[in-house]
């Protein structure tokens, strides 16, 4: 289970993975060996409010009719344990003096899953399994299987197991994470510390949450027990459907589990099993949060949507018209106030697909259609360097060719911020040195004449909003103009 850790009670969430519940040596891990006391205590069934009846059975006949399918996983890793001797002077000294290799242990570590056909596919949490060397799985009637990955996606930390003990298995009835409610009770089935079928219940307590674990952050968060060896697990409604995969916890902390949703992981286990990989929706925009200020500098009614900093060419967003400068609003039919929402919604959206496009633009709303491609490769990365002094607490420079070549950009117009004044609007607006501005105002910077053109008759008070590109990134700035 992967543990979120707090240095103090502010609102940054650190994950942790940690592959289980150590079973054997943990080795060059150096994670400390969980112990499971032999006396348990009796555990007592939550009292159910008479104001909220359960909407289809108890938690006795929902456990029921799902533990079926709720695998126990153990993996393997096998290492080669080392003394800091060996460390030190490396294998090969080893070898040649000792005449053999340092000896290998294993480590083993414990996951759960759920077998979502009956032919034996499961679907559990990447970081269960990544590493592992050799797979068994333990269903609920004590039979043991051997396993194999049929794929991993480590973004949103899924991964397909398939039985290969032969026959038929139970299957899970998976639902609509979209039709979840904040109060729906759950349960949660797995195997926490190593303890095979425990079943805990709770209630949603918040949807869409982003811990940091990576873009497509959009956790169920709930108060049903998860612990350590509960990762990969099913989180159930009342009605007996899965509803999330349990995936993270925060250390230290009661009450605060996450699950991943189960619309997201029916998309990736439908490419994993179809491709061994998953396929991400590109729309080919890079974009960035809207803020008051820029906002107020596109004429936009709100702060809700993103800003489009820079267009791909021969993306989608650009083979449909999209521009820089252009906030989006919704995708296909989806409000996106933040990146994270626009990004998490086009990479869920398969290749093909046509989707429509709400934005806001030179202050009036507008509709496009934009086909969807499939995601590329990630790829390049620019370098930045650092003579025109200017009241926005500034010094540029033209981009000779040279800087052109050690910044690897593809167009050489623009000019580059050699120095940025501490306190100053510049900085405030968060431009960095090696940043070039590739506009001012909307009007195009194609050197130094231009921006000197444009920003000469700038005065105190007046706003200013700057096109910059940082990297392999486009962004907009927006500040008032402040003299010293």
């Amino acid at each position: 289970m992967i543990q979120l850790g707090r240095k103090t009670f502010v609102a940054v969430v650190i994950v942790a993975l940690i592959f289980g519940v150590g079973l054997g040596s943990w080795g060059a891990a150096g994670v400390e060996r969980m112990k499971v006391r032999p006396v348990l205590t009796e555990i007592q069934a939550p009292i159910v409010p008479a104001a909220l009846p359960l909407p289809t059975g108890t938690f006795a006949q929902v456990a029921s009719a799902v533990k079926p399918a709720v695998i126990n996983i153990n993996t393997v890793m096998r290492g080669t344990a080392r003394t800091p001797f060996e460390e030190f002077f490396g294998e090969e000294f080893f070898r040649r003096f000792f005449g053999e290799a340092p000896p290998e242990f294993m480590q083993r570590s414990l996951g759960s899953g759920l077998i979502v056909d009956s032919s034996g596919i499961a679907l559990t949490n990447a970081h269960v399994v990544e590493r592992a060397t050799e797979i068994e799985v333990v269903t609920a009637d004590g039979q043991k299987h051997k396993a194999k990955i049929v794929g991993m996606d480590k973004k949103t930390d899924l991964a397909v197991l398939r039985l290969l003990g032969g026959g038929s298995y139970s299957a899970a009835s998976l639902g609509d994470s979209d039709k979840v409610n904040v109060g729906d009770w759950v349960l949660a089935i797995g195997s926490p510390f190593g303890l095979e079928q425990t079943v805990t219940a709770g209630i949603i307590s918040a949807k869409g949450r982003v811990i940091g674990q990576g873009p497509f952050d959009d956790f169920l968060q709930t108060d049903a027990a998860i612990n350590p060896g509960n990762s990969g697990g099913p989180l159930v409604n009342m009605s007996g459907q899965v509803i999330g995969i349990n995936t993270a916890i925060v250390a230290q902390g009661q009450g605060l589990g996450f699950a991943i949703p189960i619309n997201m992981a029916k998309k990736i286990y439908t490419d994993l099993v179809a491709r061994g990989k998953v396929a991400r929706g590109w729309l080919g925009v890079s974009v960035q949060p809207l803020t008051p200020e820029l906002a107020k500098s596109f004429g936009a009614k709100e702060t809700k949507g993103v800003l489009i900093a820079d267009v791909i060419q021969d993306s989608p967003a650009n083979k449909a018209g999209l521009q820089a400068g252009d906030i989006i609003l919704e995708f296909d039919g989806r409000k996106i106030e933040t990146p994270p929402d626009l990004q998490r919604t086009v990479g869920l959206t398969p290749a093909g697909k046509s989707a429509q496009v709400k934005l806001w633009r030179e202050g009036a709303e507008k509709q496009v259609e934009i086909k969807i491609a499939e995601a590329p490769e990630e790829g390049r990365s620019l370098r930045s360097a650092a003579k025109g002094k200017t009241l926005l607490g500034m010094d540029v420079r033209p981009v000779t060719p040279e800087l052109a070549r050690q910044l690897n950009l593809r167009d050489p117009s623009g000019v580059i911020v050699a120095r940025v004044d501490e306190g100053s609007p510049a900085a405030e607006a968060g431009i960095q040195r090696g940043d070039v501005i590739r506009e001012v105002n909307r009007q195009k910077v194609k050197g130094m004449g231009d921006f000197e053109r444009l920003t000469k008759d700038l005065k105190e008070g007046d706003r200013v909003t700057i096109l910059l590109q940082r990297g392999p990134m486009s962004l907009y700035v927006a500040f008032t103009v402040a003299r010293g």
